[in-house]
């Protein structure tokens, strides 16, 4: 598989998905229309404040999930990891990867600006940041508990 395939493609999907979501399609006047009627069929007698309140969560908590993948994804293409990649952990592209997602951030915030029914926010770019620093967090999580146990195998192989 060529690297664009595998690197950046997948990377310029996810981009534009995020795009995606910042149209009028996926504005919060939108996305009440799904999440009001399966709460109130959930839980009849929920209040207008509580429905209010659950729909920020799931709002903010999809900024977070978009924005961890998307550091993620960044992360790949700056490190290009491979199976069982006998690299160390560095953090140049990891703080690449977070530069990036910030700096997407802001940009698809100021473009809602120019979106109907859609207003920019920086506190959606905080929220879009901890999101990134999250997945990043799982990133560098992953590969310490994967060096830690390939270095288990290697010690316990008989006869060395």
């Amino acid at each position: 598989m060529t690297p664009f395939l595998r690197y950046w493609l997948p990377l310029l999907l996810w981009m534009l998905v995020i795009f995606g979501a910042s149209a009028d399609t996926k504005s919060t006047e939108h996305t009440s229309r799904l999440l009001e009627p399966f709460l109130r069929w959930l839980i009849p007698n929920i209040s207008a404040r509580t429905i209010e309140h659950v729909r920020w969560v799931v709002r903010k908590s999809a900024h977070m999930a978009e924005f961890a993948m998307l550091a993620w994804l960044w992360w790949r293409v700056l490190r290009k990891p491979v199976r069982h990649d006998p690299r160390p952990w560095s953090w140049k592209p990891a703080v690449g990867a977070l530069a990036i997602a910030i700096l997407y951030a802001s940009v698809d915030e100021f473009h809602q600006r120019f979106v109907a029914n859609r207003t920019p926010s920086w506190r959606d770019v905080c929220i879009d940041t901890a999101g990134a620093v999250f997945g990043l967090t799982l990133v560098w999580m992953a590969h310490r508990w994967r060096r830690r146990r390939a270095t288990r195998v290697e010690n316990s192989k008989p006869g060395e």
